[in-house]
């Protein structure tokens, strides 16, 4: 009984020990900027997604985003599926509902994930290009 005790708390420890270090998903999240956006060698082949609402989106968006509110994400993916396995760039106006879509998009399988920093406050504050 002591050693089904002990065994199942190693299990738990190493169980916590993975998530903590990330090991427990498969999922390549990372940060990309403006100007790494902008020279990115393959940028045609980038799904840029801008997650704001429509409004938003036709106020000005990065050149060659799709729009996909985040709260519409979920019910959309089929649009982008062929995208699960290929680089996604996901912003929104400030990063909460851009950090709401990548759980989204993860949790459906996509496996390369980039934010772009400062999404569009900070598109806008370098003065980068817009697209209408």
């Amino acid at each position: 009984m002591k050693r089904n005790i002990q065994l199942k708390y190693a299990l738990l420890l190493l169980l916590g020990l993975l998530i903590i270090s990330g090991c427990y998903t498969k999922t390549n999240k990372a940060d990309i900027s403006p100007d790494e956006l902008l020279s990115h060698p393959h940028r045609q082949q980038l799904l840029i997604l801008d997650v704001r609402t429509p409004d938003e989106y036709s106020a000005g968006h990065v050149p060659g985003a799709i729009n996909i509110p985040h709260t519409e994400l979920s019910h959309n993916l089929s649009q982008i599926i062929e995208h699960k396995h290929k680089p996604v760039v996901v912003y929104c106006h400030s990063g909460r509902r851009a950090a709401i879509a990548q759980a989204i998009l993860a949790e459906a399988g996509f496996d390369q994930l980039f934010h772009l920093t400062g999404d569009m406050v900070g598109w806008k504050a370098g003065n980068y290009p817009l697209e209408m």
